[in-house]
């Protein structure tokens, strides 16, 4: 009888130009963070993970992914879009952090409100997210997310390999410096 094939799970779309990246580019340890930002689990760990790059800012950098969950989150892939549509102004970690920061926060009214706090366009974000300029990008994430194994949010790669430890401060920081030291 012949046995089933196993396939060791791993990041199936490396880290690119496109990415967005908060840490150096050549830190020891990378870590990709498939997320949605109505997710309470994902805004859990964005509290730790921002504690471990405070605290390993040298040799960590961090790879924010888009994995909406919309049958659970119906503001997420919104949400996303207007993340990526700040990112096109060079402004994605600051949208980044306020969607983790203001989680019950993220229908289309409050989301504007938002926009107009970082002192982004908020015509031109609401003409972007309505017709759905950003949604290939979010689905580019999403679809890489499945491809790599990824079946739930948050979801991390520690250096290219599924990190199945815990989320909060010592687990991350236990983590990484092992990855560190490989």
């Amino acid at each position: 009888m012949a046995t089933p094939l196993q396939v060791e799970p791993r990041l199936r779309a490396p880290v690119t130009g496109e990415d967005h990246v908060r840490g150096p580019q050549d830190a020891p340890v990378t870590l990709i963070q498939y997320g949605d930002f109505q997710c309470p689990f994902c805004g859990a760990a964005y509290h730790n993970l921002t504690d471990l790059l405070g605290q390993r800012g040298e040799t960590v950098r961090l790879v924010y992914r888009h994995f909406p969950v919309v049958n659970i989150h119906p503001y997420a892939e919104h949400a996303a879009e207007v993340a990526e549509a700040a990112a096109r102004r060079d402004r994605f970690w600051p949208m980044h952090d306020w969607l983790f920061e203001h989680q019950d926060q993220l229908d289309p009214v409050h989301l504007s409100l938002g926009v107009e706090q970082l002192g982004l366009p908020v015509d031109e974000v609401d003409a972007e997210v309505t017709g759905h300029a950003h949604a290939d990008r979010v689905r580019r994430d999403f679809v890489g997310g499945i491809r790599s194994g990824v079946s739930a949010v948050p979801a991390l790669f520690v250096n290219g390999v599924p990190y199945d430890g815990g989320y909060d401060l010592p687990d991350l920081l236990t983590a990484a410096d092992r990855a560190a030291e490989v």
